[in-house]
């Protein structure tokens, strides 16, 4: 008797819910990111054109929401775009999702540079209290000198590539446009505008490296 009671109330319970459509896209992206991922690794430039379209927008979100300036944030995604590009090979699909892979590599970026800007910016407060008189704000100064610092090191960066690079890379970045609306926007090929952005990132990535 309490087995029959048993059987019917496994028969009446309510069959599991179906992921949603927006569940599954999502996890269909997630799925296209792992697979563009091992193909990157092996060195396959279309793959990573792809990948870029699939994660510029998160990366550069993920760094805006750690570091708080647009402009540090677009020079992070740049770092860990390339980063991706050279690392792919070490990207394991057992070890979790390929987008939180690029993802998780985007956060640790973002928070080395908040260490590193902070470390900058007491060095300059530091230096800003001696020299400022004595009815300036340290601080003031230190906003200064740091805002003049950073743009001339985005500026000495970009200064490095060629102007179409250039032009490239500020629309992807700048303006958040995708290869497709750069392509639109210079009127040139969709190849050659991931291209540009492409031998850009890795360009100044090159550039910042050799600042380390």
């Amino acid at each position: 008797m309490n087995s029959q009671r048993h059987l019917r109330v496994v028969g009446d319970a309510a069959p599991a819910a179906s992921p949603t459509p927006v569940a599954q896209a999502a996890a269909a992206r997630s799925a296209l990111v792992g697979q563009l991922l091992v193909r990157v690794g092996h060195g396959d430039e279309a793959a990573f054109d792809d990948l870029y379209t699939a994660v510029a927008g998160s990366v550069f979100g993920v760094a805006l929401r750690v570091v708080r300036d647009r402009a540090i944030a677009e020079e992070v995604a740049q770092d860990v775009l390339v980063e991706v590009w050279r690392n792919a090979a070490r990207y394991r699909p057992e070890a979790g999702s390929g987008r939180t892979w690029v993802l998780t590599m985007a956060h640790r970026r973002a928070i080395d540079r908040v260490r590193s800007e902070q470390a900058h910016t007491d060095r300059l407060r530091t230096h800003g209290a001696k020299v400022a008189g004595s009815h300036d704000d340290p601080d003031t100064v230190v906003d200064v000198a740091h805002r003049e610092w950073e743009a001339q090191r985005v500026s000495e960066g970009l200064a490095l590539l060629t102007d179409r690079q250039r032009e490239a890379i500020d629309l992807a970045f700048s303006k958040g446009f995708t290869h497709r609306e750069v392509a639109a926007s210079l009127g040139i090929p969709l190849g050659t505008a991931k291209a540009r952005i492409r031998d850009g990132l890795i360009k100044l990535r090159d550039a910042w490296e050799e600042e380390r």
